[in-house]
């Protein structure tokens, strides 16, 4: 993917635009959500982790406050980044092919500081839906919960078309 220099200033805005205004129009509902508002009134931190093909809509369902997200260093992981910092979120880049060792050393920094931390442990390159070993680690070096995230949507015949993300504490 070669994105033309002056797409990296575009790009990044119709990203958000487009997360924005769906976030505005779409009957969004939060399901399970109670325990994790528990985490945050007890102080807690996690680790929030949601499939790699389920990323689109996730920075509306973030109920925290500070959260760093593992994103790649590829181009396309760029262009994440790009809108996903718009939204509050910090990054750590790396990935199982590029800088991964030094990605997870950061994260456990971060998670050990009071930061939430973001990560799609099945990654990029799959296989999809297939949790790697990283987010274990990660858990066990933080003591952080982690907490699957799910998105999904149903279509109606009439709007609003409802969408609703989970919750759920391991």
């Amino acid at each position: 993917m070669n994105i033309h220099p002056l797409l990296w200033r575009f790009l990044p805005c119709v990203g958000v635009s487009l997360i924005r205004s769906l976030g505005a129009v779409l009957n969004i509902q939060t399901r399970g959500a109670s325990h994790i508002d528990g985490l945050y009134r007890d102080g807690k931190n996690m680790i929030i982790a949601f499939w790699h093909g389920q990323q689109f809509m996730m920075p509306l369902a973030y109920r925290g406050k500070h959260a760093h997200i593992l994103i790649s260093r590829h181009q396309d992981g760029e262009l994440i980044w790009r809108i996903l910092e718009r939204f509050g979120f910090q990054a750590v880049r790396g990935s199982t092919t590029r800088g991964g060792v030094t990605a997870l050393r950061e994260l456990i920094q971060h998670g050990r500081s009071g930061s939430d931390l973001v990560v799609t442990p099945d990654g990029p390159k799959g296989p999809c839906h297939v949790a790697q070993s990283g987010i274990v680690h990660l858990a066990k070096k933080t003591g952080m919960p982690i907490v699957p995230l799910v998105f999904a949507c149903s279509k109606k015949k009439s709007f609003p078309v409802g969408i609703a993300f989970s919750f759920h504490a391991l």
